[in-house]
């Protein structure tokens, strides 16, 4: 069956809502944060805090694409213009009314999910669940329109996943993250703003027509090129940090992912624009969960 034909409000359209291929992204940081924790614990960790922070990760993306798809949908961004893959409010697969229900669903499952962490966080994970959940309303109602949304990718997919996964899942005795986890938590947000960056220069030219003023609006294509290449490449570069903690194979094996930022970077400059950059994004999503595997792996070795 084609999506074109999918049953409104049906499984299939809610499975399509959720973008299951963007659920690798929002894995990545909880997983090289596990990884900094077992490396650090000689595999002594919490184990029911790792599990609260891959749901939570993934149902905050889920709500993330449940809220960008509605909000897109009411501002018109999703016409018949749009470049990237479908959306389910804009193609009638899901009813305005039923997404907004949604939105409301897993935002509440996502405080469900995160609330036990307390017992193991303190009560400041309730503020950290809060400000995640504020700023996955604002990143598409207002700060990505404003040039944020690499900044916010860089804190809330890097910085604070990372940091905070380690944090809940070492044992309450242990010390506070080091400096290499910090600096993996800023690479690994890094990393992952390629997939931003690749999707907001496919649709330079309609976020122009709805004055949506994107980091790559502002930069134009070519600097946009040139970011998203950088992105990979300074990622890859701060990994010179496992090596001073004898975690070198961390920064040996994500040359594989260096190779494959490269090689898609050229793909996306010969292509330049239109729809095939769709390819690109799914090439991206695919380097970003490499980089995820590679460092970890290299981490635990």
């Amino acid at each position: 069956m084609q999506e074109n034909f999918v049953e409104r409000n049906s499984l299939k359209a809610w499975m399509l809502a959720a973008r299951p291929n963007t659920l690798t992204g929002c894995a990545v940081p909880v997983m090289i944060g596990t990884a900094l924790a077992l490396s650090d614990t000689q595999w002594n960790i919490r184990l029911l805090p790792t599990v609260l922070c891959f749901l939570f990760a993934f149902i905050m993306q889920i709500d993330a694409n449940f809220i960008n798809d509605y909000f897109d949908f009411r501002r018109g961004n999703d016409d018949e213009t749009r470049l990237g893959p479908q959306r389910a409010c804009a193609q009638g697969w899901i009813t305005v009314e039923s997404m907004k229900k949604g939105i409301i669903l897993t935002t509440a499952l996502a405080c469900l999910v995160g609330l036990p962490l307390v017992f193991f966080g303190g009560i400041e994970m309730v503020l950290v669940g809060i400000v995640c959940i504020i700023f996955c309303f604002l990143y598409t109602t207002h700060l990505a329109s404003r040039g944020m949304g690499d900044l916010l990718v860089l804190v809330f997919f890097g910085i604070v996943p990372v940091c905070v996964t380690y944090y809940l899942e070492v044992p309450a005795s242990f010390p506070t993250i080091s400096f290499e986890g910090i600096v993996s938590s800023i690479a690994c947000g890094l990393v992952i703003d390629t997939l931003l960056m690749v999707n907001n220069y496919r649709d330079i030219e309609n976020d122009k027509r709805v004055h949506k003023r994107t980091l790559a609006v502002l930069m134009g294509h070519k600097m946009s090129e040139k970011f998203y290449l950088s992105l990979g490449w300074i990622a890859f570069i701060m990994g010179i940090v496992f090596i001073w903690n004898g975690h070198q194979w961390a920064f040996i094996l994500p040359i594989f992912y260096l190779i494959l930022h490269t090689l898609t970077y050229r793909q996306m400059v010969q292509i330049s624009k239109g729809k095939a950059l769709n390819m690109i994004l799914g090439k991206t999503g695919r380097n970003i969960f490499v980089y995820g595997v590679l460092v970890s792996f290299g981490i635990l070795l």
